[in-house]
């Protein structure tokens, strides 16, 4: 006979887990991504490496988050 799993409590804030901060990292990439490929302003296009430089650092990080 198989045992129930037992789920432990998290001591992380919800805001904190893996799930929302993955697709909040992912989101800043692509927003990254459309900054570099949009013909209008040198501005953005300038802050795009950036902006995907810290979206990328953010999931690196956010992976080793408990889920």
């Amino acid at each position: 006979m198989r045992r129930p799993a037992i789920s432990r409590k998290s001591r992380w804030p919800r805001w904190a887990r893996r799930g929302l901060m993955e697709n909040i990292a992912t989101a800043l990439i692509a927003i990254g991504f459309l900054m570099l490929f949009q013909p209008f302003t040198l501005s953005l296009y300038t802050y795009s490496f950036i902006t995907m430089l810290a979206g990328t650092v953010m999931f690196i990080i956010v992976s080793k988050f408990p889920e």
